[in-house]
């Protein structure tokens, strides 16, 4: 039986492991706890979040979503290894699992048996860290992500007294869940085991200074859409159709920055357009004088051609927002 970690001593756990830590907004007394209890807590759970960008995984472990309310973890793990800490007490990150696992992880036992079923509720037993990366076997794992998993891990247990077998991976005890993807649950649990054998890294350690403190947070206005360029948007079959031979449309996926990209294209090419009318109205007002020299000169004037030029790009503008429209909705 072990209590929660307070949110001082879980902090200073994870800063006596060496980790940079940032202290995300209201995290100490942002957590679940009004529906169903916070402890004894027996392990450590290891996710991947299934997004990318440090800010946007944060904000989206910190508030959740409608069919799940944040907090969705205790820390997210950074690409770069910082952990951004977005909650205390019960999250939402472990659900139902496999009773015979938890028994598992309580007793350390050297395997875990399958998890078969899921009868019993993790949120209440585990620590969770969500690591930033889209968990497609793609999306690569730096090393500097991988340390401050193993040191988060680390710490938890270390200020617990658990050994490496107190940490899992959430497919490990959810039936289906593939996360962690990219690595193995079990050579995490033996780099955690090595760390363990060795004196923690931070304050605590011998011949270390501590970690520069991490700045608080500057309060700034949300953005209820955040802009990730990472986020991978799918695409219809129009475009593949249309362009059969471009190598950039075979996986029919495409980043946000390609949408943005050709949202520029459509743009010059507007542009471009428009520039090009208006110059052959003004060849075209010259051949008129040029045949014509006894009749009244047919002078455009300047506010006659960009009538023309914007009437012209009006209509290509909204060719572009058209095709946009498509490509999104798709």
């Amino acid at each position: 039986m072990a209590d929660p970690l307070s949110a001082d001593r879980l902090l200073r756990a994870l800063r006596d492991e060496g980790l940079r830590v940032v202290e995300y907004r209201s995290w100490r007394t942002h957590n679940r706890n009004h529906k169903g209890p916070w402890g004894p807590v027996h392990g450590v759970m290891v996710h991947h979040t299934v997004t990318s960008g440090t800010d946007h995984s944060v904000a989206l472990c910190y508030d959740g979503y409608a069919a799940l309310p944040g907090p969705l973890c205790h820390g997210v793990i950074a690409k770069d290894g910082t952990v951004h800490l977005v909650g205390n007490g019960r999250a939402n990150h472990a659900g139902l699992g496999d009773d015979d696992v938890l028994r598992a992880v309580i007793a350390e036992a050297p395997t875990l048996p399958p998890d078969n079923e899921a009868n019993t509720d993790g949120n209440a037993r585990f620590y969770g860290f969500e690591a930033i990366n889209l968990g497609d076997g793609q999306d690569p794992w730096p090393a500097a992500q991988l340390d401050a998993i193993e040191k988060a891990a680390a710490a938890v247990c270390r200020a617990h007294g658990w050994t490496h077998r107190s940490v899992i991976g959430h497919l490990e005890w959810q039936p289906g869940k593939p996360d962690p993807r990219g690595f193995t649950m079990a050579s995490m649990r033996s780099r955690i085991e090595r760390r363990l054998a060795r004196a923690p890294e931070g304050p605590a350690g011998p011949g270390t200074t501590p970690p520069t403190p991490a700045p608080a947070p500057v309060p700034v206005e949300e953005d209820p859409m955040p802009l990730d360029l990472n986020t991978r948007v799918p695409i219809g079959s129009w475009l593949p159709e249309r362009w059969p031979d471009d190598p950039g449309l075979a996986d029919r996926v495409l980043l946000l920055r390609t949408l943005l990209v050709g949202a520029y294209a459509y743009g010059r090419a507007a542009l471009e357009e428009a520039t090009a009318a208006r110059a052959a109205a003004e060849e075209a007002a010259a051949a008129l004088r040029e045949l014509a020299p006894d009749r009244p000169a047919l002078d455009l004037t300047p506010e006659q051609l960009d009538h023309i030029a914007d009437r012209i790009g009006e209509r290509i503008a909204a060719q572009v927002v058209d095709l946009i429209a498509a490509r999104l909705a798709d």
